[in-house]
């Protein structure tokens, strides 16, 4: 499968949340599959360098607006580069270019694609597949979100959204139909 994984761009090499994500790289290429971050660093790099260790395909999906508020370029261990001209169209292709996806902690630019990507699900622009938040913030985050809007939220819609606390148990949980 091409699995995107979603994540915040601050962990820093040997801190728990970089190694984390470079555990789940690692654990994805293992099993055969593709991951697609956002290229650059942070989880992104963790992801792609725990993939490219494990002999995985890493694609880095970037985009110009990134690069101009940042002066960042793809990080060392992405093998396919796929840039996009706006954050737009990257997020697009992160969401689309997926058999599923996975967050593990970030902050807002991770709720965003997290959203996102449930709400084209939701509204049925995009076919439905496994969308696994890692940690337990995340289940945190949506358990007050869910009980503070209850009623917007259909339970069908909230089933849309899938919850493992660790990076082991999410891939089990996406490579046995969650």
């Amino acid at each position: 499968m091409n699995i995107t994984i979603f994540g915040g761009a601050q962990p820093k090499e040997g801190t728990p949340a970089y190694e984390e994500a470079r555990e789940l790289g690692s654990i994805l290429a293992q099993r055969g599959h593709a991951v697609l971050t956002g290229g650059y660093y942070g989880t992104m790099e963790a992801v792609s360098r725990g993939a490219h260790e494990a002999g995985g395909h890493v694609i880095g999906v970037t985009c110009e607006d990134i690069e101009t508020w940042r002066g960042s370029r793809a990080n060392a261990f992405v093998k396919e580069e796929r840039k996009k001209k706006t954050l737009m169209e990257r997020l697009g292709a992160l969401i689309e270019g997926c058999d599923a996806a996975m967050a593990l902690p970030g902050g807002p630019g991770t709720l965003t694609e997290i959203t996102l990507m449930w709400n084209l699900m939701i509204v049925e622009s995009l076919p439905r597949r496994p969308l696994m938040l890692i940690g337990r913030g995340w289940q945190s985050t949506f358990d007050q979100f869910f009980g503070e809007f209850e009623s917007y939220m259909p339970v069908h819609q909230r089933e849309l959204l899938y919850f493992a606390g660790d990076v082991k148990s999410a891939v089990e949980r996406i490579e046995n139909g969650y």
